[in-house]
């Protein structure tokens, strides 16, 4: 996993040996993400739109969005969190690496400032 993405970090810890901490059993261990977005000025409602169009890719390649939350970005505050769940690692690289996504590596730039991905762990809802 060391693809490097403009403006996105790499969930780094994200490796085979980390990767049981933040996911079930079995030999493909599925992978759980949180991604934090911060849009350039004045660009919050086209990283929206951007981010529609390329989160709609996820189920393509073994993954699915479990969340979204929208900020005002204001202080600081990330314009948007989202969570992601995939099947396993190959899952997350086949998405990471969709021509679709790729296309769009010039929209991204435009309207992303910051982008923090990083492996997580779901807690049980009450």
């Amino acid at each position: 996993m060391s693809t490097e993405f403009p403006n996105e970090e790499r969930p780094s810890s994200v490796e085979p040996e980390e990767q049981a901490s933040s996911a079930n059993a079995g030999a493909d261990r599925e992978v759980l993400l949180c991604c934090l977005l911060w849009a350039r000025e004045g660009q919050a409602e086209a990283l929206t739109a951007y981010e529609n169009g390329v989160l709609a890719l996820i189920s393509e390649h073994g993954g699915r969005v479990v969340n979204r939350a929208k900020s005002d970005g204001a202080q600081g505050r990330p314009n948007e969190v989202q969570f992601y769940r995939f099947e396993s690692t190959e899952a997350l690289d086949s998405y990471l690496a969709d021509p679709q996504r790729q296309a769009q590596a010039a929209e991204r730039d435009r309207v992303i400032a910051r982008t923090e991905l990083f492996p997580v762990s779901f807690l049980p809802s009450e």
